[in-house]
């Protein structure tokens, strides 16, 4: 069964715009946020739900009774900070129930994730009071990214807006991965295969030409038969132009992965 979470975007709907700054308001940086995040963990595998997808209001203990009443394994609650003074503080923050397990190990990687982007990390907090965190049965995290009343904030928000869902995404996969939760993603790599030889001499040779063609051959000695392969490429589209060209040189090709 695949692991199980529940995004959450803070605040929403008519009632509860969230923190509002210049017409800006909180619920739909959150929201669209929410979803960049949910596509990126559901093409990783993991089973996501959201407490809303629209502009509809639910109480912080309504979201937190419909994770728990869903069953799932994990809460994200994601929200933009404000302060009372506008552009005087900037960054990031996370907040937990207390400071242990792992949520706490969560929310500092996706604390440190964010900061890669360019925001200011300002830790992790525990606020056991807060109901979406006190009443939830499973590990909750809730991330604030940036203060909606900076403008340096929300420039980086909406410069690097793909990057932020991903960075917040990749903190969350990193510690299911780091706990044995879930598996790392094998990332397929594709060879071009130009000779298979018993004999290493001939191996050799045909490296050796292929090397003053400066082409980044190579012989993997790991069988019974010499290989001689070109190239490691990540991405399918590359290993076909590779073969294409060794084809046009003459060579016979094969691609493996």
């Amino acid at each position: 069964m695949a692991y199980s979470i529940m995004l959450d975007a803070g605040h929403g709907g008519a009632k509860d715009p969230g923190a509002v700054y210049e017409g800006r308001q909180e619920k739909d940086d959150n929201l669209k946020l929410v979803l960049a995040i949910g596509e990126i963990l559901s093409d990783r595998g993991l089973d996501v739900e959201y407490t809303r997808t629209t502009d509809v209001y639910e109480t912080p203990y309504e979201k937190a009774m419909k994770a728990n009443n869903a069953g799932v394994d994990l809460f994200v609650s994601i929200h933009r900070n404000s302060f009372p003074v506008d552009n005087e503080v900037e960054g990031v923050e996370s907040l937990v129930y207390d400071l242990s397990g792992l949520k706490y190990e969560m929310a500092q990687n996706i604390n440190e994730q964010l900061e890669g982007v360019g925001f200011v990390n300002l830790g992790v907090k525990a606020r056991p009071n807060l109901v979406v965190l006190k009443r939830t049965k499973m590990p909750a995290v809730l991330v604030e990214v940036g203060f909606i009343n900076s403008d340096t904030d929300n420039q980086l928000f909406d410069d690097n807006f793909q990057d932020i869902a991903q960075a917040i995404a990749d903190g969350i996969l990193d510690t299911l991965e780091s706990n044995g939760l879930i598996q790392e993603e094998k990332v397929p790599v594709y060879r071009v295969q130009v000779g298979l030889f018993r004999n290493q001499r001939y191996a050799n040779r045909l490296l050796n030409e292929l090397l003053e063609q400066e082409y980044p051959a190579y012989i993997d000695r790991s069988g019974p038969y010499h290989r001689v392969y070109v190239g490691e490429f990540d991405n399918l589209n590359d290993a076909v132009q590779m073969e294409r060209r060794l084809k046009r040189a003459g060579y016979q090709t094969l691609i493996v992965q």
